[in-house]
């Protein structure tokens, strides 16, 4: 304990502190406005995981799991203490992880700045004040980006660094600002620990349950829809984000959320909207010319403008964030190749196969360089965070499908959603209409799928529906939307071949029907 601190301040206080510091400002709609400096996304090529006989015959060590010595971690928590202890004033916040009581982590957090502690009130889970006493942490973080690593003693790429020490319980983060990697620390650890100790399968997912109780998950990486389609106003959201499965229910790991706000208005995304209140905190974002109103259409800074804000800044939500085993799991991906069919029903080892792939594309103009669609895969749809071998998690997956639901018959359906292009690449062909994607989620969570027949795409092996309530049947089999089928069997095989050029690094650890189930050539 450091007699310098500020233990567990109101969010009040917290944004209080930072106007009184210069750090930050009120934007029009209450919500705190801060710079995070020189950082303003994670630097993945600077984590580091403490290697030592906790780690080292368990992470899957590589360009995204980099070993660091002890002795070097140990030199750069030494060079934490001895500035938080310097310093008039540090802030620090109890908080815990995983709304399954069965699987709490209680964290303490220690940051250099007040809006680092405000972020860590939004996006953890809240004690009561009668619990803040008796609060023994299970992890430490530390996060001061005034203390940066000297690369030639410390061992670290460049000056900034964030390191998880899975023995000492310990998270440091120094060099960068960047409040996202506090949040991705936890969830790293938790990557770790809920799959070896605890048979829980965590997940970078968000999820919601309906009038029924029926819990559905929505995986996909960054542009495939997953907040948009998650955030329905006739279900309530357990969380945007972070999840672990376990043997009783699925369970947010977090308190709060942390959204894109770019180009965010109140049409397309009024529950987010409508989030960005006082106890927001926003991130990078630029103003009118009143210096107060945001511009979410300013990049000016960063494309990766964000908001943090405790989840109960929406309406409609699971207030114990919980839900029982789910029914329907959608793997959103935005392929703008034109090549996967809108939706399709997957098997336990397609699953299997496709979680491992985690495949969404880029679209041209959407990054400097990017001149035509580009395949992108991360393994489990979070391969940045991601401590053991993605195998590892898809053999959980694949055991918790098999088990089955609570409700409903007992089945688990696994559906792959694509929300990007038809009857042509992009270029030629269309996105496909939201309208469209919201009315096929729809009949599958109403089970109207399950009574349709089905036919199998040639190449990808997908069990592609007939018919679908109020989407026309000329969509559903992507072939169909080519003017050119030829053409489209040669990019379908391109797209096939980079699904099996990706897959072969993960071949030896992964088993002959997860290998069957991708496409084939």
């Amino acid at each position: 304990m450091y007699k310098n601190q500020k233990h567990n301040l109101f969010p009040a206080k917290l944004i209080e502190e930072t106007i009184a510091k210069g750090q930050g400002q009120l934007s029009s709609s209450g919500a705190l406005s801060i710079k995070t400096g020189k950082f303003t996304g994670r630097s993945p090529k600077d984590r580091f995981i403490v290697e030592d006989s906790t780690t080292k015959n368990l992470v899957d060590w590589g360009p995204i799991n980099q070993p660091i010595a002890q002795k070097n971690y140990a030199a750069l928590f030494k060079l934490i203490k001895e500035y938080a202890a310097a310093q008039e004033e540090i802030y620090v916040r109890d908080v815990y992880a995983c709304a399954n009581p069965n699987y709490r982590l209680n964290v303490r957090v220690y940051t250099e700045f007040p809006w680092q502690n405000l972020f860590v009130y939004n996006m953890f889970l809240r004690l009561k004040e009668r619990e803040l006493a008796a609060f023994t942490p299970d992890w430490e973080v530390y996060s001061f980006p005034s203390v940066k690593a000297d690369p030639a003693i410390h061992g670290t790429r460049q000056d900034n660094f964030s390191i998880i020490n899975f023995s000492e319980k310990t998270i440091i983060i120094g060099g960068s600002a960047y409040t996202g990697e506090i949040k991705k620390g936890i969830f790293s650890a938790l990557n770790f620990i809920l799959p070896t100790e605890r048979n829980v399968l965590p997940m970078h997912c968000s999820a919601n349950v309906g009038t029924k109780g029926d819990t559905t998950l929505f995986f996909g990486l960054s542009g495939t829809g997953k907040t948009t389609l998650s955030n329905d106003p006739e279900r309530r959201l357990i969380g945007d984000d972070e999840h672990g499965w376990s043997k009783e229910s699925v369970f947010n790991f977090e308190g709060g959320c942390y959204a894109k706000t770019i180009d965010l208005s109140a049409t397309k995304e009024p529950q987010i909207f409508k989030a960005i209140k006082f106890g927001a905190l926003l991130e990078n974002v630029g103003f009118e010319a009143d210096g107060c109103t945001v511009n979410y259409e300013d990049t000016s800074i960063t494309q990766n403008t964000r908001v943090s804000y405790p989840i109960y800044h929406i309406d409609n939500i699971m207030y114990n964030s919980r839900g029982d085993l789910p029914e329907n799991i959608f793997f959103l991906t935005c392929d703008a190749f034109g090549v996967l069919p809108p939706i399709s029903k997957l098997t336990t080892e397609q699953a299997m196969y496709h979680f491992i792939s985690g495949y969404t594309a880029k679209i041209a103009g959407t990054e400097e360089g990017v001149t035509e669609p580009e395949a992108t895969f991360s393994a489990c749809f979070g391969a940045p965070f991601l401590p053991l071998h993605p195998t590892t998690y898809a053999d959980l997956l694949g055991k918790k499908i098999r088990k089955g639901s609570q409700t409903g018959d007992g089945k688990i359906n696994v559906w792959l959603v694509n929300t990007g292009w038809t009857g042509g690449s992009f270029g030629e062909g269309n996105r496909i209409e939201l309208s469209y994607t919201r009315a096929m989620i729809k009949a599958a969570l109403g089970g109207n799928l399950n009574k349709v027949e089905y036919h199998t795409h040639p190449i990808f092996k997908l069990s592609m529906p007939k018919t679908c309530p109020d989407v026309p049947n000329a969509i559903l089999n992507p072939r169909d939307t080519w003017r050119n089928e030829a053409e489209y069997d040669k990019v379908a095989s391109n797209l096939a071949n980079l699904f099996i050029n990706n897959f072969e690094k993960y071949a030896e650890k992964a088993s002959k029907e997860i290998m069957d189930a991708g496409p084939s050539v």
